[in-house]
C-alpha cells in the first residue's frame, strides 16, 4: 500500500514536469517574480526580516529564495517535492551565482522535516493550496520559523472557487490525480497566531492573498 505522503510526493513530480518548468522559468526570466512572490518579498523586508536564513517549503523555481538572497538574507533552503522544479531552481541559483548560499531537498515538506533546522523566515508561496490539509503542513512549517513566516494563498471567493473546481475537473478527465484545495483563511490564520506570530503584512490581489507574520521578540 502506499502512504499518503509519498502518494503526495509522486503526484506532484509528475504534475510539475520538465515541461512544465521550462515554460515557467522562461517566463520569470522575461517578466521577473509573479506578483503573490512580489508580496511576499515585499511584506517581509518592510517588516524589517532582511537577513538571516529562509526555508522555501514548495519552493519550485526557488525564485523567493533567490529574491530574499540578493536582498541580504545569507542562506536559503528550496524544498521541492519535483524533482525538474530542483534541477531548474538549481541551474538558476548558478546562473545568478547562488550555489553557495542555497541548499535543495526533494521530497514531500511533511516528510522531510524532521530533517530541517529552524530558519529565521519560512516561506510558502502558492503552496497550501497543493495540500488536501492545511493543519499538518502549517503545524510543521511554523515549528521551523524562528522570527518570520510568509504565505500566499488562494482567496475564499466564490469565483476562486469555481476556476479551481474546474481546474480540478479538468484534470479528472484527463486522468490527472493532482489537485488544488480553497481553505479558509480565517482558520489558517488563526491557527498562525495561536503559534505566537502576529499578521504584519496582507496583500491582497483578486485571487490571491500574500501574508507576513512576525514573531514579537
Amino acid at each position: 500500500m502506499t502512504c499518503a505522503c509519498c502518494a503526495f510526493a509522486n503526484t506532484a513530480d509528475q504534475h510539475f514536469n520538465t515541461e512544465k518548468v521550462a515554460k515557467e522559468l522562461r517566463h520569470y526570466r522575461r517578466k521577473g517574480p509573479g506578483p503573490t512572490t512580489r508580496g511576499l518579498r515585499d511584506g517581509l523586508l518592510a517588516t524589517g526580516l532582511a537577513q538571516g536564513t529562509v526555508i522555501d517549503i514548495g519552493g519550485g523555481l526557488g525564485i523567493l529564495s533567490l529574491e530574499l538572497l540578493a536582498a541580504g538574507f545569507s542562506r536559503a533552503v528550496v524544498v521541492d517535492a519535483s524533482s525538474a522544479y530542483l534541477a531548474a531552481a538549481s541551474e538558476e541559483a548558478a546562473r545568478r551565482g547562488r550555489t553557495a548560499s542555497t541548499e535543495f531537498v526533494q521530497g514531500d515538506f511533511l516528510v522531510v522535516a524532521s530533517q530541517l533546522a529552524s530558519s529565521t523566515v519560512v516561506t510558502l508561496d502558492r503552496v497550501v493550496c497543493c495540500y488536501p490539509l492545511y493543519e499538518p503542513l502549517l503545524q510543521q512549517a511554523l515549528q521551523l520559523a524562528d522570527h518570520g513566516f510568509a504565505f500566499s494563498y488562494p482567496r475564499d471567493r466564490w469565483f476562486v472557487r469555481l476556476g479551481i473546481w474546474l481546474e480540478n475537473a479538468l484534470r479528472r478527465r484527463r486522468g490527472t490525480p493532482f489537485r488544488t484545495f480553497v481553505h479558509p483563511p480565517l482558520e489558517m490564520t488563526r491557527m498562525i497566531e495561536r503559534a505566537g506570530f502576529t499578521l504584519e503584512r496582507r496583500r491582497r490581489m483578486l485571487s490571491w492573498s500574500s501574508d507576513v507574520f512576525v514573531k514579537p521578540s
